[in-house]
Formats: structure tokens, C-alpha cells, sequence
């Protein structure tokens, strides 16, 4: 059964547009998404999901996200490769990104993402 969620996706490339988006939240597709295993760093009502292999797999830094997760509290030495942000609900289950992390990434990005109505 898929599993749909409302994500905050930062991909490492500068070029590449910031994103809300409505996916498939399962591991399996996660790590499709991610190109490798998935590390999770959680803080509060919301995750991240990253390439657990994202310093031997030559990924390039992910500036942005770095930025977003400093500004949240969290200051990781090194992220690379596409990151994926999603809620955190009971359990650790995913859940729809907060809207509260959405303004934060806006605010810093100067950019409207508009958020996705969850799915039906």
C-alpha cells in the first residue's frame, strides 16, 4: 500500500528548485529517491531523511539544507545529496512536513513553495 505524505524536498544542487511535494513516504521509495540507504535525523515534530552513504557515494554538499537544519537547532558537520523533510508523528510514523518548517525554508530561501493539500 503506498503511503503518501506532503514533503519539503532540498535537492544538492544549487540549481535545483526547492520543492513541496505529495510522495510516496515508504522507505523503499525513499531511498530510490535518495540513491541508497536512508539516515534519519529527527527533531521535534519532523524528520529529515538523507543518504546514509552520502560521504563515500561523492554526493555534493547540500548547502541549503544545512542551513535549514542550523536554523532549526541542529548543526550536522557534513550534508550532501537530496534531502528529504517530512513530519514526525506518534511512533516516529511520517507524516505530512509541518507548515512551521515550510515558512522557516521559505523565509530563508526567498522563495514561495505553496503548500500541497494532503492527499485525499
Amino acid at each position: 500500500m503506498i503511503h503518501k505524505c506532503i514533503a519539503l524536498i532540498i535537492p544538492a544542487r544549487l540549481s535545483g528548485a526547492v520543492t513541496v511535494t505529495n510522495l510516496d513516504a515508504r522507505h523503499g521509495s525513499l531511498e530510490v529517491l535518495l540513491g541508497g540507504g536512508l539516515e534519519c535525523v529527527a527533531r521535534g515534530d519532523w524528520h529529515v531523511y538523507l543518504n546514509a552513504d552520502q560521504h563515500t557515494a561523492g554526493l555534493g554538499p547540500n548547502v541549503r539544507a544545512a542551513q535549514l537544519l542550523h536554523d532549526t537547532g541542529l548543526d550536522l558537520p557534513d550534508v550532501a545529496g537530496t534531502a528529504v523533510f517530512l513530519g514526525r508523528a506518534e511512533h516516529d510514523y511520517d507524516t505530512d512536513v509541518p507548515e512551521h518548517l515550510i515558512h522557516r525554508a521559505e523565509a530563508l530561501f526567498d522563495t514561495r513553495l505553496g503548500a500541497i493539500q494532503p492527499a485525499a
